[in-house]
């Protein structure tokens, strides 16, 4: 069956005003905390994030990493460390073991503007870092991650800004509690599918059974044994035969193609199917 393809469009109006708020708040810190989808290394990033942060130190966080193979990942966090030149993290919400070296690192890059600050004759003050990343990959899961140990809001800062929200992380970081909503631009539609295989592209932009056959075909190309384990098909891994090995099925005794397609797309997303990483490095 012909697969349609997605088509997300973003208005170029859209994208100029994001990238104008989001330089407006990064001019505010000393360092950013950029959130990727570990399952997407390369379709969650931002092909300007450079230029878009001016050359900004950033701490790079792998989120949802409990989703992904282990090792698969290692070899990533090794690519785009020599890459970017920045440290790169995996994580995950549900666990916060890692808070303590997420906090040292930001603290770490943070460092030599404030060392410009105090060479100028000021006094030292705490490392102000924020969080961004591309719609829905987790940043405010991670903002909630880093400031549960700390409640403590510090409110408008003198000569900074009157509407930003701080919050003191510990006596050395404070934290722009408001994500940075990097835009996405459309030009990639391969990239675009991917976003919508882990949700984050709105469900408004999209159709579930194409995304669903899609995704469908990708896993068959990347990981088709745990695939077609998972939902017990061994031969041509469709909607249609994942349906019917799932008993899904109207009452005309027709599959159930849009029942089907949503529970592909909620068990890849729970990382029910398996742990998996959808990004090749030679993207």
């Amino acid at each position: 069956m012909k697969k349609d393809k997605l088509h997300i469009h973003w208005y170029p109006g859209h994208i100029a005003k994001a990238e104008k708020k989001l330089k407006e708040q990064l001019s505010l810190v000393d360092a950013v905390i950029e959130v990727m989808d570990a399952r997407l290394p390369v379709s969650s990033s931002y092909d300007n994030i450079t230029r878009l942060l001016n050359e900004k130190p950033r701490l790079i966080l792998l989120n949802k990493a409990d989703l992904t193979d282990k090792n698969e990942l290692k070899k990533w966090i090794t690519y785009l460390e020599e890459k970017n030149g920045y440290p790169v993290l995996p994580t995950d919400a549900k666990n916060s073991k890692d808070l303590n070296i997420i906090v040292k690192k930001a603290v770490e890059l943070s460092e030599p503007r404030i060392q410009a600050i105090m060479k100028k004759g000021l006094l030292r003050r705490p490392a102000r870092v924020m969080v961004v990343g591309m719609p829905n990959v987790g940043k405010s899961s991670i903002i909630n991650k880093l400031t549960k140990s700390s409640k403590t809001k510090i409110g408008a800062k003198a000569g900074v800004t009157r509407q930003q929200q701080w919050v003191r992380i510990n006596p050395q970081l404070d934290l722009l509690d408001t994500p940075g909503i990097i835009p996405m631009k459309q030009e990639n539609q391969t990239r675009a599918q991917k976003l919508a295989f882990v949700n984050s592209i709105s469900e408004n932009a999209y159709s579930n059974e194409p995304v669903a056959r899609a995704l469908l075909e990708l896993l068959d190309k990347k990981y088709p044994q745990e695939t077609r384990n998972y939902y017990n098909v061994q031969n041509e891994l469709t909607i249609e035969n994942i349906s019917t090995a799932r008993n899904w099925i109207k009452t005309a005794g027709e599959p159930d193609i849009e029942r089907t397609a949503i529970y592909i797309l909620r068990d890849f997303r729970d990382g029910k199917i398996g742990k998996f990483i959808l990004d090749d490095f030679e993207e």
